[in-house]
């Protein structure tokens, strides 16, 4: 049992220890520590500067890189999409001055960039599923080719949207067709597109810029809605990919839950969508008219720096004059004529369902 002794003495020693660390450190080890202190200090400060000069020289070096990428893409892209017109598609969330940086490139490339609309929130917004679906309705008879019987109403907005920047007037081949102005004015004044510059022409390719994330999402809902909106998407690029010579999207491809990397992640998407990431750099965004220039020749790839896409930029492609009439719809046919066109190809055949 331990006694009051005991008690005394280990007071005792702790006074003593306590002491003798106060004699210590005011005197013989004061000045051991202050230069060891000191020490620590001026190699810290070492340390941040030489990593500031670094970070001086890199930054530096990215600058004068993104401006000789800048001073080079008239000369790299000029010409290659001569002849052709382009409508750009928003998504929400993308960011708007990357939207103006892709344009940009695209008119140094000889695109005609034709419009520029914005898909609003009601696309994917699960408390609108109802009049969507109201509005497809609205919208089927003025798809041509017409959608398959069984078409969800994801997929007939997509089509009508594609239509909407892509048809052609037979008589004029230069012109929209009468169902690409009504599909468009349906889907405008439903507000599930916002107009930024009306269409001046029909397109022949589109570029789509993906929502932008900046931060890594870690909470389950919000992952659950990202993937779902992301479903429609990708459902949407698809349709666009399908509507004329040719279909773009570009995004970042930074974080999981990034449409690029959606896109990519599914292997029918994949194989339909070519994808450009790092849209958010100079690099990315000279990469999109290349990008549509090399869909248009070859078909759909991904481009970038994310793991496991097909090339950083894609090889040059040299394109032939574009055939207008390729992309100018079909009569629409009755019911009767229907049956007859069991065995035609291409629009024709498709059309023949339009009323069926």
């Amino acid at each position: 049992m331990i006694d009051f002794r005991y008690h005394i003495v280990s007071l005792i020693s702790v006074f003593l220890a306590l002491a003798v660390g106060i004699v210590l450190g005011a005197g013989p080890l004061r000045d051991y520590i202050a230069d060891e202190l000191t020490g620590q200090v001026e190699q810290l400060r070492e340390e941040k500067e030489t990593l500031r000069a670094e970070l001086d020289v890199a930054q530096l070096s990215l600058q004068r890189r993104s401006e000789f990428i800048s001073a080079s893409a008239p000369a790299l892209l000029g010409g290659t999409l001569e002849d052709r017109s382009v409508a750009v598609v928003e998504l929400p969330g993308a960011n708007t001055d990357v939207t103006d940086a892709v344009m940009t490139r695209l008119e140094q490339a000889g695109a005609t960039v034709t419009a520029r609309v914005v898909v609003s929130e009601r696309w994917v917004d699960p408390a609108e599923r109802a009049f969507r679906s109201g509005i497809a309705q609205s919208l089927v008879p003025y798809l041509n080719p017409a959608p398959a019987d069984d078409a969800s109403t994801e997929t007939i907005l997509g089509q009508a949207l594609g239509q909407a920047l892509t048809l052609r007037d037979p008589a004029n081949l230069d012109a929209r067709s009468a169902e690409a102005e009504n599909l468009y004015e349906l889907l405008v004044s439903s507000e599930l597109i916002t107009e930024v510059s009306a269409p001046t022409g029909p397109a022949y390719a589109t570029a789509v810029i993906a929502p932008e994330l900046i931060e890594e999402i870690t909470q389950e809902d919000a992952l659950t809605r990202l993937a779902e909106s992301n479903a429609v998407y990708t459902g949407l690029a698809v349709d666009l990919a399908g509507a004329g010579e040719a279909s773009v999207l570009a995004g970042a491809d930074a974080f999981d839950g990034d449409l690029v990397r959606a896109v990519r992640a599914d292997e029918a998407a994949a194989r339909a969508v070519t994808t450009v990431d790092s849209v958010g750099t100079i690099t990315g965004q000279v990469t999109v008219p290349l990008a549509v220039v090399a869909t248009t020749g070859g078909g759909p790839a991904s481009y970038g720096f994310a793991e496991g896409v097909d090339a950083v930029v894609p090889e040059p492609v040299t394109l032939t004059p574009p055939d207008p009439a390729a992309f100018a719809p079909g009569p629409v046919a009755t019911s009767d004529s229907a049956d007859s066109a069991d065995g035609a190809d291409g629009a024709d055949g498709a059309d023949a369902g339009a009323e069926g």
